[in-house]
Protein backbone atom coordinates (compact mmCIF):
# COMPACT_ATOMS: atom_id res chain seq x y z
CA UNK A 1 0.00 0.00 0.00
CA UNK A 2 0.89 3.61 -0.64
CA UNK A 3 1.86 5.59 2.25
CA UNK A 4 -1.19 8.02 2.36
CA UNK A 5 -3.49 4.97 1.92
CA UNK A 6 -1.82 3.17 5.21
CA UNK A 7 -2.65 7.23 6.63
CA UNK A 8 -6.29 6.36 5.30
CA UNK A 9 -6.69 2.89 6.54
CA UNK A 10 -5.96 3.82 9.82
CA UNK A 11 -7.94 6.99 10.19
CA UNK A 12 -10.49 4.85 9.19
CA UNK A 13 -10.57 2.16 12.43
CA UNK A 14 -7.88 0.03 10.62
CA UNK A 15 -7.63 -3.59 8.98
CA UNK A 16 -8.06 -5.43 11.78
CA UNK A 17 -11.41 -4.09 12.74
CA UNK A 18 -12.66 -3.96 8.69
CA UNK A 19 -11.53 -7.86 8.34
CA UNK A 20 -13.84 -8.76 11.22
CA UNK A 21 -16.71 -7.44 10.15
CA UNK A 22 -19.50 -8.21 7.62
CA UNK A 23 -22.20 -5.73 6.77
CA UNK A 24 -22.85 -2.36 7.53
CA UNK A 25 -26.32 -1.35 7.52
CA UNK A 26 -28.16 2.31 7.89
CA UNK A 27 -31.24 4.60 7.69
CA UNK A 28 -30.64 6.87 4.75
CA UNK A 29 -32.41 9.92 3.69
CA UNK A 30 -31.49 10.83 0.15
CA UNK A 31 -32.21 13.92 -1.66
CA UNK A 32 -31.09 16.59 -4.79
CA UNK A 33 -31.74 16.95 -8.06
CA UNK A 34 -30.67 14.08 -9.70
CA UNK A 35 -33.99 11.65 -8.96
CA UNK A 36 -36.40 14.57 -10.59
CA UNK A 37 -34.04 14.79 -13.84
CA UNK A 38 -33.96 11.25 -14.10
CA UNK A 39 -37.71 10.85 -13.66
CA UNK A 40 -38.08 9.23 -10.16
CA UNK A 41 -38.29 11.97 -8.07
CA UNK A 42 -38.83 10.51 -4.48
CA UNK A 43 -38.27 6.92 -5.25
CA UNK A 44 -34.92 6.57 -2.42
CA UNK A 45 -36.17 9.35 0.12
CA UNK A 46 -35.66 7.22 3.05
CA UNK A 47 -34.62 3.65 2.85
CA UNK A 48 -32.71 1.67 4.90
CA UNK A 49 -29.73 -0.01 3.37
CA UNK A 50 -27.74 -3.08 4.12
CA UNK A 51 -24.57 -3.79 2.12
CA UNK A 52 -22.29 -6.80 2.38
CA UNK A 53 -18.77 -5.81 3.22
CA UNK A 54 -16.53 -8.49 1.12
CA UNK A 55 -18.88 -9.52 -2.11
CA UNK A 56 -20.70 -6.36 -3.81
CA UNK A 57 -23.89 -6.68 -2.95
CA UNK A 58 -26.50 -4.76 -1.28
CA UNK A 59 -30.35 -4.15 -0.10
CA UNK A 60 -32.77 -0.88 -0.01
CA UNK A 61 -35.96 -1.08 1.49
CA UNK A 62 -38.06 0.15 1.04
CA UNK A 63 -37.41 1.10 -2.72
CA UNK A 64 -40.17 3.20 -4.13
CA UNK A 65 -43.36 2.14 -2.72
CA UNK A 66 -43.66 0.92 1.13
CA UNK A 67 -43.57 -2.94 0.22
CA UNK A 68 -41.06 -2.91 -2.34
CA UNK A 69 -37.04 -3.73 -2.15
CA UNK A 70 -34.19 -3.60 -4.17
CA UNK A 71 -31.51 -6.19 -4.40
CA UNK A 72 -28.28 -4.86 -5.70
CA UNK A 73 -25.13 -7.57 -7.65
CA UNK A 74 -23.14 -5.85 -10.20
CA UNK A 75 -24.97 -9.26 -12.65
CA UNK A 76 -28.36 -8.34 -11.73
CA UNK A 77 -30.97 -5.97 -9.89
CA UNK A 78 -34.50 -7.10 -8.83
CA UNK A 79 -37.06 -5.30 -7.40
CA UNK A 80 -39.35 -7.85 -4.64
CA UNK A 81 -42.05 -7.83 -1.87
CA UNK A 82 -41.00 -8.02 1.59
CA UNK A 83 -41.77 -12.07 1.02
CA UNK A 84 -39.03 -11.73 -2.26
CA UNK A 85 -41.61 -12.33 -5.02
CA UNK A 86 -39.86 -10.22 -7.92
CA UNK A 87 -41.26 -7.22 -9.59
CA UNK A 88 -39.25 -6.38 -11.77
CA UNK A 89 -35.51 -7.68 -12.63
CA UNK A 90 -32.25 -7.25 -14.90
CA UNK A 91 -29.56 -8.99 -15.84
CA UNK A 92 -26.47 -7.44 -16.64
CA UNK A 93 -27.99 -3.88 -15.58
CA UNK A 94 -24.60 -1.62 -16.85
CA UNK A 95 -25.08 -2.70 -20.37
CA UNK A 96 -28.72 -1.14 -20.13
CA UNK A 97 -27.31 2.35 -19.90
CA UNK A 98 -25.53 2.72 -23.06
CA UNK A 99 -26.39 5.75 -24.91
CA UNK A 100 -27.56 7.57 -22.14
CA UNK A 101 -26.64 11.47 -21.50
CA UNK A 102 -27.05 13.31 -18.21
CA UNK A 103 -31.02 13.86 -19.11
CA UNK A 104 -31.64 10.28 -20.16
CA UNK A 105 -34.51 8.93 -18.06
CA UNK A 106 -34.22 6.17 -15.78
CA UNK A 107 -36.38 3.02 -15.28
CA UNK A 108 -36.87 2.08 -11.52
CA UNK A 109 -34.13 -0.83 -11.80
CA UNK A 110 -31.60 2.26 -13.21
CA UNK A 111 -32.30 3.83 -10.07
CA UNK A 112 -32.19 0.25 -8.11
CA UNK A 113 -28.77 -0.64 -9.73
CA UNK A 114 -26.66 3.19 -9.64
CA UNK A 115 -28.08 3.32 -6.12
CA UNK A 116 -26.74 -0.21 -5.11
CA UNK A 117 -23.42 0.47 -6.55
CA UNK A 118 -22.47 3.59 -5.49
CA UNK A 119 -23.69 3.47 -1.41
CA UNK A 120 -21.84 -0.14 -1.59
CA UNK A 121 -18.85 2.34 -3.06
CA UNK A 122 -19.11 4.99 -0.43
CA UNK A 123 -19.78 2.60 2.52
CA UNK A 124 -16.59 0.00 1.74
CA UNK A 125 -14.16 2.96 0.84
CA UNK A 126 -11.41 3.21 1.82
CA UNK A 127 -10.98 -0.29 2.94
CA UNK A 128 -12.10 -2.09 -0.33
CA UNK A 129 -8.96 -0.43 -1.87
CA UNK A 130 -6.91 -2.97 -0.56
CA UNK A 131 -8.43 -5.74 -2.20
CA UNK A 132 -6.43 -7.53 -5.26
CA UNK A 133 -6.83 -5.57 -8.55
CA UNK A 134 -6.98 -1.81 -6.80
CA UNK A 135 -4.45 0.27 -7.51
CA UNK A 136 -3.45 3.50 -4.93
CA UNK A 137 -1.10 6.07 -6.15
CA UNK A 138 -0.77 9.73 -4.52
CA UNK A 139 -0.52 12.49 -6.61
CA UNK A 140 -0.33 16.29 -6.11
CA UNK A 141 -2.23 18.14 -3.22
CA UNK A 142 -5.12 19.79 -3.12
CA UNK A 143 -5.65 23.99 -1.81
CA UNK A 144 -9.51 23.95 -0.74
CA UNK A 145 -11.04 26.34 1.97
CA UNK A 146 -7.91 27.48 3.02
CA UNK A 147 -6.93 23.47 3.79
CA UNK A 148 -4.71 21.80 2.34
CA UNK A 149 -5.59 18.02 1.10
CA UNK A 150 -3.70 15.28 0.18
CA UNK A 151 -4.82 13.46 -2.93
CA UNK A 152 -5.01 9.19 -3.60
CA UNK A 153 -5.70 8.56 -7.06
CA UNK A 154 -7.61 5.18 -7.07
CA UNK A 155 -7.72 2.78 -10.30
CA UNK A 156 -10.80 0.12 -9.66
CA UNK A 157 -10.94 -3.46 -11.31
CA UNK A 158 -13.22 -4.16 -14.06
CA UNK A 159 -14.84 -6.66 -11.28
CA UNK A 160 -16.09 -4.14 -9.36
CA UNK A 161 -18.97 -2.05 -10.86
CA UNK A 162 -18.46 1.70 -9.91
CA UNK A 163 -18.78 5.52 -10.80
CA UNK A 164 -15.54 5.13 -13.34
CA UNK A 165 -12.44 3.31 -13.18
CA UNK A 166 -10.58 6.19 -11.89
CA UNK A 167 -11.25 8.34 -8.74
CA UNK A 168 -9.44 10.52 -6.61
CA UNK A 169 -9.86 11.13 -2.69
CA UNK A 170 -9.39 13.85 -1.19
CA UNK A 171 -7.78 13.43 2.24
CA UNK A 172 -6.84 15.95 5.20
CA UNK A 173 -4.48 16.36 7.93
CA UNK A 174 -6.37 13.86 10.52
CA UNK A 175 -6.39 11.10 7.12
CA UNK A 176 -10.13 11.58 7.07
CA UNK A 177 -11.60 11.36 3.13
CA UNK A 178 -13.16 14.65 2.77
CA UNK A 179 -13.70 14.96 -0.90
CA UNK A 180 -14.09 12.30 -3.94
CA UNK A 181 -13.94 12.97 -7.68
CA UNK A 182 -15.38 10.96 -10.54
CA UNK A 183 -17.19 10.96 -13.75
CA UNK A 184 -20.28 8.37 -13.59
CA UNK A 185 -19.92 6.35 -16.71
CA UNK A 186 -23.68 5.65 -16.69
CA UNK A 187 -24.25 9.48 -17.60
CA UNK A 188 -22.20 9.30 -20.52
CA UNK A 189 -19.87 11.38 -21.57
CA UNK A 190 -19.06 14.16 -19.13
CA UNK A 191 -16.55 17.22 -19.49
CA UNK A 192 -16.03 17.74 -15.67
CA UNK A 193 -16.09 15.47 -12.66
CA UNK A 194 -18.81 14.90 -9.70
CA UNK A 195 -17.02 16.74 -6.34
CA UNK A 196 -18.54 14.41 -3.44
CA UNK A 197 -18.01 15.66 -0.07
CA UNK A 198 -18.17 13.55 3.24
CA UNK A 199 -19.26 15.27 6.64
CA UNK A 200 -19.41 14.60 10.39
CA UNK A 201 -17.54 11.69 10.72
CA UNK A 202 -18.28 9.42 13.49
CA UNK A 203 -17.41 6.17 14.64
CA UNK A 204 -19.40 2.91 14.68
CA UNK A 205 -18.75 -0.61 15.51
CA UNK A 206 -14.80 0.71 15.66
CA UNK A 207 -15.16 2.03 11.96
CA UNK A 208 -15.02 5.77 11.26
CA UNK A 209 -17.76 6.63 8.46
CA UNK A 210 -19.24 10.07 7.37
CA UNK A 211 -22.88 10.32 8.18
CA UNK A 212 -23.62 13.41 5.73
CA UNK A 213 -22.53 13.79 1.84
CA UNK A 214 -23.30 15.41 -1.08
CA UNK A 215 -22.75 15.65 -4.60
CA UNK A 216 -22.10 18.65 -6.78
CA UNK A 217 -20.54 19.32 -10.56
CA UNK A 218 -17.61 21.09 -10.92
CA UNK A 219 -16.34 24.00 -13.15
CA UNK A 220 -13.45 24.60 -15.20
CA UNK A 221 -10.94 24.86 -12.15
CA UNK A 222 -12.40 21.73 -10.62
CA UNK A 223 -13.69 23.55 -8.05
CA UNK A 224 -17.19 23.14 -6.59
CA UNK A 225 -20.34 24.49 -7.62
CA UNK A 226 -22.72 24.76 -4.89
CA UNK A 227 -25.93 24.46 -6.52
CA UNK A 228 -27.81 22.52 -7.72
CA UNK A 229 -26.88 19.76 -4.59
CA UNK A 230 -26.62 16.85 -7.27
CA UNK A 231 -27.37 14.27 -4.22
CA UNK A 232 -27.46 14.45 -0.56
CA UNK A 233 -27.36 11.61 1.80
CA UNK A 234 -27.87 11.83 5.17
CA UNK A 235 -27.23 8.35 7.09
CA UNK A 236 -27.96 7.17 11.18
CA UNK A 237 -28.66 4.18 12.92
CA UNK A 238 -25.86 2.70 11.73
CA UNK A 239 -24.89 -0.37 12.23
CA UNK A 240 -21.43 -2.26 11.81
CA UNK A 241 -21.64 -6.47 12.60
Amino acid sequence: MSDLLDTVIDAHGGLGRWRSATRITAEVQAGGALWGLKGQPGVLDRYRITVDLHRQSATLAPFAEPRLRAVYTPDRVAIETADGQVTEERVQPRESFAGHTLETPWDRPHAAYFAGYAMWTYLTEPFVFTEPGFTATEIEPWEENGETWRRLQVTFPERIATHSRVQTYYVDAEGLIRRHDYRPDVFGAADRDSAHYTYEHQTFGGLVLPTRRSVHLTDEHNQKVAEPVIISIDLTDITVS
